[in-house]
């Protein structure tokens, strides 16, 4: 007996599928058949077939529509029964980022990663490291009344993620640390003692969480990232400023910790030197 060809494999695999997928949703043929729309004998008679012959591409994609899987899938092209849709809602979903500090879902991604390594590319400067003067300084203006009631909140956050059993692996843009000690553009309106004050927090806190806490400075001017945060192997978050794009597929994870470690690898202050530099401005 002569060996199967490459398209009669392709035809038994397409058949078992089928029927895989009719098992798992609990459809007869029959019942495939009127739920797809399509003739009862012509499904019949292709599933009975042992031939290489494949069904027409209508009444495969209208049984893979039928069944909630991928016509791919069926075809052997994909290794996921899921429709593209399903795979998008499953890997990718998108969420409101208020403008406020440690929100809601920032907070359970950090618990659902306790005990992973965190990497973070920050907006400006990490909320976590921040002082109370710098904090009211900055979202003041936009939680207004309700902002002491907002710290106190985030505060409580900021410390469980602080004794959290994670390591933190923060890179900023050079600029923004210059800015900062400078008091220019963002920082040109915030009190000279706030800023102070804050740099001496963060010197302190680089000094003594290293290496729990690694903080680089990476040039801008040859690098760039946007703001994203990878929580361990479990996902990664890129912020788009009114929304989190979390992405849970291990292909994007994988690419966005290498853009990261490329970041860290090729920073113009490495972390062990993090205090000094800020201390040298």
């Amino acid at each position: 007996m002569s060996p199967p060809t490459p398209k009669h494999t392709r035809a038994t695999q397409c058949r078992a599928r089928l029927r895989d997928a009719m098992g798992r949703a609990g459809l007869s043929q029959s019942a495939l058949a009127r739920a797809a729309g399509v003739d009862r004998s012509t499904l019949s008679q292709w599933l009975k077939d042992t031939g290489a012959r494949m069904p027409g591409g209508h009444l495969l994609a209208d049984c893979a529509a039928a069944l909630g899987v991928s016509s791919d899938w069926l075809l052997g092209l994909s290794d996921r029964p899921e429709t593209t849709a399903a795979v998008l809602k499953n890997t990718l979903s998108l969420s409101q980022a208020p403008r406020a500090l440690v929100d809601e879902q920032i907070f359970d991604w950090h618990r659902e990663a306790a005990g992973y390594k965190i990497r973070h590319v920050p907006v400006g400067l990490p909320d976590m490291l921040k002082t109370r003067a710098m904090l009211e300084w900055e979202y003041g203006p936009h939680l207004g009344r309700t902002t002491e009631q907002a710290i106190n909140a985030s505060e409580d956050r900021l410390a469980w993620m602080r004794g959290a059993q994670s390591d933190y692996e923060i890179a900023i843009p050079l600029f923004e640390i210059h800015s900062f000690v400078r008091g220019t553009g963002y920082y040109e309106s915030l009190p000279h003692a706030a800023r102070h004050a804050q740099i001496a927090r963060l010197t302190d806190l680089a000094t003594t969480l290293y290496p729990r806490l690694r903080l680089s400075l990476f040039d801008a001017r040859r690098l760039y990232s946007a703001p994203i945060t990878l929580f361990g192997p479990l996902l990664a978050v890129i912020y788009t400023g009114g929304h989190y794009m979390a992405f849970r597929d291990r292909e994007r994870i994988t690419l966005f910790t290498q853009d990261f470690d490329r970041l860290v690898r090729e920073a113009s202050v490495p972390a062990h030197g993090f205090a000094r530099h800020l201390g040298s401005l």
